[in-house]
């Protein structure tokens, strides 16, 4: 009886030890869960009502240099549902959300979801591109600056990178256009593509419209992944796991490829999970300057007016891509580094 009682202690213990590592996996997923819930919340509520203190009349801008009565100005008013309590307007506007309803556009007179929709290949084109080009760039020269820290090459680097992380993407974008557009006339200034090209040569046209404005996003976006893979992986260095590996009588590169960059990969993979939330968003600035036909030059046209449902509704689908990949970041970080789970 006493070793039944035996065998059965370790097994009492394994599934207690399962148990509670289940309870905290459960409580860390519902809090990431409902924080990301309440963001949502609050960018809903926000949208609505920043929106609404915007300088300037809508009606009155639209109708700008059109004569119309004040009957047919009342006649859109009611149209667009202004003329209903802000209440009963941001009920309405919960209603709609709740069925995947961003409303109707004032100056378009489309639903903002077949908008978003059509715009958003463009953004995803541009920024996807911007976005893996910064990374694969930072994450190079932040791997080389670390393991040369302190040299000129590491000065140099962590210089320029700096510098360009702190120039405005419009006035940055504007420089290329003056110096490569203007001056040398090596690439074109606006839109997407060339009207009437077609076939194969489509492909070729885009990629020359797209030159400028990735390399305006890839200079002030690839710094962010240069500064924090330099830092984690100088963070790694100095760790006892890569003195052992050195003692083992392995290379130096063989050191740094197999054992440091790995490890201090994780806090960059996180940094690129968040930032695939703002592929979506888009670069406003950059998209404006260059007429990219994405979702910020969108925006800035609904900003322009105002158009309310437009830009609410731009805001809303922004955001809740930034906190949907948070919240991936959130539950994938545990995954990739152990120490770190619940």
């Amino acid at each position: 009886m006493a070793d039944t009682t035996t065998q059965l202690a370790p097994r009492r213990e394994v599934s207690t030890r399962n148990s509670s590592s289940t309870s905290r996996l459960l409580r860390y997923l519902g809090a990431r869960l409902l924080g990301a819930a309440i963001s949502l919340l609050a960018v809903i509520i926000t949208s609505f009502f920043l929106f609404r203190i915007l300088p300037g009349d809508p009606i009155r801008a639209m109708t700008h240099g059109i004569p119309m009565s004040v009957e047919q100005k009342e006649a859109m008013i009611r149209e667009f549902g202004l003329d209903r309590p802000l209440a009963e307007q941001f009920w309405n506007y919960l209603a709609g959300l709740l069925r995947f309803d961003l409303g109707i556009s004032f100056q378009y007179n489309r639903p903002i979801t077949d908008m978003i929709i059509e715009r958003l290949g463009p953004t995803l084109l541009l920024v996807g591109t911007s976005l893996f080009l910064a990374a694969a760039l930072g994450l190079w020269l932040g791997v080389k600056s670390a393991w040369q820290h302190g040299s000129v090459t590491d000065r140099v680097h962590t210089g320029v990178a700096v510098t360009l992380w702190s120039v405005p993407s419009f006035w940055l974008g504007l420089i290329l256009i003056v110096i490569f557009a203007s001056g040398l006339g090596w690439f074109p200034t606006t839109g997407m593509k060339t009207p009437g090209v077609t076939g194969f040569a489509t492909v070729l046209d885009v990629a020359h419209h797209m030159v400028l404005p990735v390399a305006t996003l890839v200079a002030i976006a690839y710094a962010q992944y240069l500064m924090i893979m330099r830092s984690s992986l100088l963070d790694e260095m100095g760790s006892d796991y890569l003195l052992t590996a050195r003692a083992k009588g392995l290379r130096d590169i063989a050191v740094r490829r197999r054992h440091g960059v790995p490890n201090a990969l994780l806090p960059t993979v996180t940094l690129m999970f968040v930032n695939l939330g703002f592929i979506v968003f888009g670069a406003v600035l950059v998209e404006t300057v260059f007429a990219w036909p994405g979702l910020g030059s969108l925006f800035y046209e609904g900003l322009k007016v105002p158009d309310l449902p437009l830009v609410q509704g731009l805001f809303v689908f922004f955001s809740s891509a930034v906190i949907l990949m948070n919240l991936l970041a959130d539950l994938i970080y545990p995954i990739l580094d152990p120490r770190v789970r619940p």
